[in-house]
């Protein structure tokens, strides 16, 4: 069974920093792709950053050159750096764990989420 788990979420205030990571467990975690989406209050949940098997990376234009997603295979983690934060990125973080079975089927997998907030 296919577990994804986050953690490192807080409270922020803005302009600082903060690191989340996601383990994801049940299956070898290299053939999963792995996204980070965001949720906030009355808003729709927004894909903010996506790693693939072979760590290529893409980003929302919200967060270019302020948040890094990076994937430790080894350890079945996924990280998301969070750099000059802004009261804007306040929301609940979400993993997500995706692969393509043979069929062609995607699986995927989420997790719990983790409350960022970013405030004074």
């Amino acid at each position: 069974q296919v577990q994804v788990v986050e953690s490192g979420g807080g409270l922020v205030q803005p302009g600082g920093s903060l690191g989340l990571s996601c383990v994801a467990t049940g299956n070898s975690f290299r053939i999963y792709t792995m996204d980070w989406y965001r949720q906030a209050p009355g808003k729709q949940r927004e894909l903010v950053a996506t790693i693939t098997t072979t760590a290529n990376t893409n980003y929302v234009d919200s967060v270019k050159g302020r948040f890094t997603i990076s994937r430790d295979n080894d350890k079945n983690t996924v990280y998301l750096q969070m750099n000059s934060l802004k009261p804007e990125d306040t929301a609940v973080y979400y993993c997500k764990a995706r692969y393509f079975g043979l069929s062609g089927f995607e699986f995927e997998y989420w997790g719990q989420g983790t409350q960022v907030t970013v405030s004074s």
